[in-house]
């Protein structure tokens, strides 16, 4: 007999359907072929099957087994198949018949008595199930929860194989996992930090609401103990909170690989990710013999923190610059090519030197120029030409620290990053651009148009400071946010003045 069920293979963070096709011959000599390019994880199933058949009380298959995962290109890894594996061969041998099995896409992973595992990637398989045009999708107990945020199909979890055949044939009756995205959003949507924190750094605050505003990366720069950690980690609470669509976009990175918290389904905060500096080229934008997600997906649709920035690798560094301006990454491997999403926030911060104190009225630096200047060449100058505003952070006076009036709340921040990026939005509208930081060259010339006196000023500024036929595309993005803030139509010399003051500490500490 031959039997067929729907299930899924997770490459990178998508998941791709796959039908799993099982005969069973007469009886002889009892042997299990697995064909379909499975991964070490899907070979070792068959002895994971057999024991969880036996352990449920089936019995084991005296005959040639023949398990076919179409299709037969497709890489097939993790112990996803064990489920409808095990299905299948019950199926395929007449112990059991699975009327709603076609109704249904199946995964799990099954333990030696049956149980089943929790999986990765269920929330791409629930997509995937609902794309497909199923039903519903047959989860394990646990992963219930993180499925049923997609709407429009029905989510079952099972405990065990035997209750998975129960309900297929229609002897017990599951209630699907209901829809929680709301409640999730009320529940979680809330971050335990707030700018009202941070006393004085007036001047970085600005630079963070334009850098959240028209989604600009940030470089801070500043001696050691300022509160550029603090600024940063705040971030994301000026933010305008995820939309549902973006919560599925992060939450699918997240599941896919495993780094959901338990009784969290869903991503209802921006990203904030903060890599050591000792990252490694693969871990900081993916990569592996099977692609995986690195930081700059993990922080898409949030913020990537890259503290004490000389102290990473170049190399590594280096790799930043591609996914920066395409806001995706693409890690290419001989079977094939993986895309990631990587729309992120880029916030950097650094020391102006070694020892941190160069330039600080409270300290003496005691670097050398040549040491400066080492530590200053780690980072090139084309990553610095894709970081639209470098501002620095002076230490902070006593007389702010111990001031008791509170500093500036997140709440009143984010509601003037709301504001602009409405302007955006209505500005924007029919295209793919959803920022100022993202506009296309074109984009530029036609929303970023100079008076003669603006124009002046930014040729003046290009001559002095040489700056890249990049920096000055950055410069009118940045231009555009600050008029945006202000409510202003059209670009104006002091919007372009402040714009050029945040490109001129690449100038100061580089030149």
């Amino acid at each position: 007999m031959l039997a067929r069920l729907h299930t899924f293979s997770l490459l990178g963070i998508e998941a791709l359907p796959v039908e799993v096709e099982v005969d069973v011959s007469a009886p002889g000599l009892p042997k299990t072929v697995l064909v379909g390019l499975p991964e070490a994880a899907v070979r070792e199933s068959t002895h994971r099957v057999e024991r969880a058949l036996v352990n449920s009380g089936y019995e084991r298959v005296q005959g040639r087994v023949v398990i076919n995962l179409a299709p037969a290109e497709l890489p097939k890894q993790a112990a996803t198949f064990d489920l409808p594996i095990t299905l299948g061969i019950l199926m395929a041998s007449g112990q059991v018949q699975l009327e709603r099995a076609t109704e249904y896409a199946i995964v799990g992973e099954l333990a030696l008595d049956g149980s089943t595992r929790p999986a990765r990637g269920v929330l791409s398989m629930a997509l995937a199930t609902r794309a497909q045009g199923l039903r519903g999708l047959i989860v394990p107990e646990g992963n219930g929860s993180e499925a049923a945020v997609v709407e429009e199909i029905e989510v079952l979890e099972v405990g065990s194989l035997a209750q998975a055949i129960a309900f297929l044939q229609g002897e017990l009756e599951l209630e699907p996992v209901p829809s929680q995205v709301e409640e999730l959003f009320a529940r979680l949507g809330r971050y335990e930090v707030d700018f009202s924190d941070v006393r004085g750094q007036e001047m970085a605050k600005r630079a963070l609401v334009l850098a959240a505003a028209g989604a600009h990366n940030v470089l801070m720069i500043g001696p050691p103990g300022s509160g550029k950690t603090m600024l940063a980690k705040r971030l994301p609470t000026i933010l305008p909170p995820l939309s549902p669509e973006e919560a599925l976009e992060t939450t699918r990175i997240y599941s896919a690989v495993g780094l959901l918290d338990r009784g969290v389904p869903l991503v209802t905060v921006r990203p904030f990710r903060s890599p050591h500096h000792t990252i490694s080229e693969a871990g900081l934008v993916g990569g592996g013999s099977h692609p995986s997600p690195g930081e700059i997906s993990l922080a898409h649709n949030g913020v990537l923190f890259l503290d004490e920035l000389p102290e990473f690798n170049r190399r590594t560094l280096e790799v930043l610059r591609q996914p920066l301006e395409d806001r995706q990454v693409t890690i290419s491997r001989a079977h094939a090519a993986t895309t990631f999403p990587a729309n992120f926030m880029l916030v950097a911060a650094m020391n102006p030197c070694p020892c941190g104190w160069r330039n600080d009225p409270r300290r003496s630096c005691h670097c050398s120029a040549t040491q400066v200047e080492r530590y200053m060449s780690r980072i090139s100058g084309p990553l610095l030409d894709r970081i639209d505003i470098h501002v620095e952070v002076p230490g902070v006076p006593y007389e702010e620290l111990s001031s008791r009036a509170p500093g500036t709340p997140s709440a009143q921040m984010r509601k003037a990053v709301q504001e602009a990026r409405a302007i955006q939005a209505q500005r924007f509208a029919g295209t793919r651009t959803r920022y100022n930081a993202q506009m296309t060259a074109s984009e530029v010339r036609r929303f970023c148009q100079l008076e003669e006196s603006a124009s002046r000023l930014l040729r003046n500024a290009m001559n002095q400071l040489g700056l890249s036929a990049r920096a000055h595309d950055k410069i009118l993005r940045v231009a555009r946010t600050i008029a945006d803030l202000e409510n202003s139509p059209h670009i104006q010399a002091p919007h372009l003045a402040e714009a050029i003051n945040y490109r001129i500490l690449d100038r100061q500490f580089w030149g």
